[in-house]
């Protein structure tokens, strides 16, 4: 799975990353400190999954969520907030959002809760394989293609 870290705050987004470095699963395509650059990059990346800070200076994660579920209704939205994530699930799911974190239990809740965002069963067997191949291919300098 793809994941765009959007948080104006640089630690927050080295912890995030490194976090889910550990994960084979898992890989941060890219960082962006603002909604406006959050868009252009998802654009760009097409992550499957977008780590959202609510709280970003310029456009607020809301209007972000918003215009990122009109321009890419496929990728998913995850919003991270030091509030209350039950208190705000109905309004980040409101604005486009598929869920909400809680940042001061980012190291207890975040694996678990991109986890149910992750292909079931076979979908992610594959998805190792593919990438196992292509990191060797890549390694080997060979070149690697596979039909589905």
């Amino acid at each position: 799975m793809r994941i765009l870290i959007a948080d104006d705050n640089e630690f927050v987004r080295r912890g995030v990353a490194e976090m889910l470095s550990n994960d084979v699963r898992l890989e941060v395509c890219g960082e962006t400190a603002s909604g406006e650059e959050t868009l252009r990059k998802a654009q760009e990346l097409r992550p499957d999954l977008i780590l959202l800070d609510l709280n970003m200076p310029g456009m607020s994660g809301y209007d972000t969520a918003r215009l990122l579920r009109e321009q890419l209704a496929e990728i998913k939205i995850l919003i991270m907030s030091f509030d209350d994530a039950l208190r705000l699930l109905p309004s980040v799911r409101k604005a486009g959002a598929d869920g909400c974190v809680d940042k001061a239990r980012l190291g207890s809740d975040l694996l678990g809760t991109i986890y149910g965002f992750l292909p079931s069963g076979s979908d992610v067997q594959n998805a190792k394989v593919k990438r196992a191949s292509a990191d060797h291919a890549g390694a080997t300098g060979a070149k690697f293609e596979q039909s589905d």
